[in-house]
């Protein structure tokens, strides 16, 4: 791979202080009509200020109302293909009654720590980016190949900004060489087995899907309750799509995975999962054997996440609904899924209405020049990580890109512990400054190395 020679690059001092300033806007996109529009114009603003020679070289362009898109020209022919870096700045709600250490929108730094909601989802990851690029041009770096910035404000609520800015670029006949996104992170002890650390790199997105179920049945006072109540109804078909509803099977991606383990492991470890990748069949039973995270890696989930029905407590609700929560696993499609819900509850009284779905992506190549540049990256930013590609169980604005870019992956070059991953949509959400640091290190990289 070619390796273009570049000047120096020394960091600017400040990361912390710059992620600090908007953590304190609160961008909280599920809020926009109550709090307007306001905090995410002044974010706008204050990425102008932050990262002046990124605004004063790349080209700037607003999609829609909350969609930011950069182009920064390359060296070579722009039918080449342009790398994408993703990420978004708008942030999940924080429930007044959480307890944090420090508010949540003050973005407190504390012992080498930026805390606040939006730390690492998403604000942290897309500092990371720009402070790669303003560092680069410092330099007076070109890229090898165009890149694009997709930076968008409602990726909580189903991104329609970054799918404006997909749609954007395919219409424009811009077919992306490589599109990074959030999703995987540098990680400890990824799998039973499995000892050190891993840069899990997501080739592939489970698809997503919102299902509504809903009956009627015969109101009235609940003294007399006829045999099928409409809310009995419906808790017998949510009981009927258990844990089994979906059968398992292993996505290349999770085979892969199991194979790059295994030639870090030692001992009896090796032997089973050398074992493991080269039976994917049953791979899929013992990652269902073991059940939530690693049975989610190869299969269709199902969870009922709201019921309603009901006015008072002795009337009888004429109609009673559950919503259905479903990540579709690759290689199966919305509308498979959806028969063999109805399939399974077998109740023509029980209406399934889709309310919200998206296809599982395709996987995305790890034999090629493009994961080998991301491998590439890790190394430096994060030597002592094996670079391993799965499965991403959430839904991210690169979903939308899959459908004309070959290559899709899903990275936040970022190291976080099962403690810290948990912060995310949760409380003390925070990044270490330490790991900013190692993730502009990443970026800068990854585009120097562009080839």
């Amino acid at each position: 791979m070619h390796r273009p020679e570049v000047a120096p690059v020394t960091p600017r001092p400040g990361v912390a202080e710059r992620l600090s300033r908007l953590i304190q806007l609160p961008t909280v996109s599920a809020e926009l009509e109550q709090r307007g529009p306001e905090p995410f114009e002044a974010l706008v603003e204050l990425l102008a200020e932050q990262y002046p020679l990124v605004h004063a070289h790349l080209e700037r362009e607003r999609i829609g109302d909350l969609g930011l898109l950069y182009r920064w020209p390359g060296r070579g022919d722009a039918d080449d293909g342009p790398l994408v870096l993703m990420a978004h700045f708008d942030v999940v709600p924080v429930d007044a009654s959480d307890d944090w250490t420090y508010p949540p929108f003050e973005g407190r730094i504390a012992d080498g720590w930026v805390h606040g909601r939006g730390a690492l989802d998403d604000k942290g990851p897309l500092v990371v980016v720009l402070e790669a690029v303003e560092n680069l041009l410092a330099a007076g770096f070109t890229p090898a190949r165009d890149v694009y910035l997709s930076f968008g404000g409602d990726e909580e609520c189903h991104g329609p900004s970054a799918e404006a800015i997909a749609a954007t670029l395919e219409a424009r006949g811009v077919v992306p060489w490589l599109v990074l996104d959030e999703g995987g992170a540098v990680v400890d002890s990824p799998l039973p087995m499995v000892s050190g650390t891993a840069a899990m790199v997501g080739v592939g997105e489970k698809g997503v899907l919102t299902a509504r179920l809903t009956t009627r049945g015969d109101g009235g006072h609940a003294s007399m309750p006829p045999t099928t109540t409409a809310v009995r109804r419906i808790a017998r078909a949510v009981e009927r799509l258990g844990p089994r509803t979906f059968p398992a099977r292993t996505p290349r991606a999770v085979t892969e995975m199991l194979r790059r383990f295994s030639e870090r492991a030692t001992g009896p470890g090796r032997a089973a999962l050398r074992a493991l990748a080269a039976a994917p069949a049953a791979t899929a039973q013992a990652f269902v054997a073991r059940g939530g995270e690693t049975a989610a890696l190869v299969r269709t989930t199902v969870a009922a996440t709201m019921l309603d029905g009901g006015t008072a407590a002795n009337v009888l609700p004429s109609r009673a609904s559950a919503t259905l929560n479903l990540r579709i696993a690759l290689g199966e499609t919305v509308g498979g899924t959806v028969a063999r819900i109805r399939r399974r509850i077998a109740d023509e009284q029980v209406e399934v209405e889709v309310v919200e779905a998206s296809e599982p992506s395709p996987e995305s190549p790890t034999d090629d020049d493009r994961f080998a540049l991301i491998t590439s990256a890790v190394g430096v930013s994060h030597p002592d990580a094996a670079t391993v590609p799965y499965v991403v169980f959430a839904a991210t604005d690169s979903r939308y890109f899959h459908r004309f870019s070959p290559a899709v992956y899903r990275f936040a070059p970022l190291k976080m512990s099962a403690a810290q991953r948990a912060t995310i949509h949760g409380v003390d959400e925070r990044v270490e400054i330490a790991e900013l640091e190692r993730g502009e290190v990443f970026h800068r990289t990854l585009l120097e190395r562009l080839g």
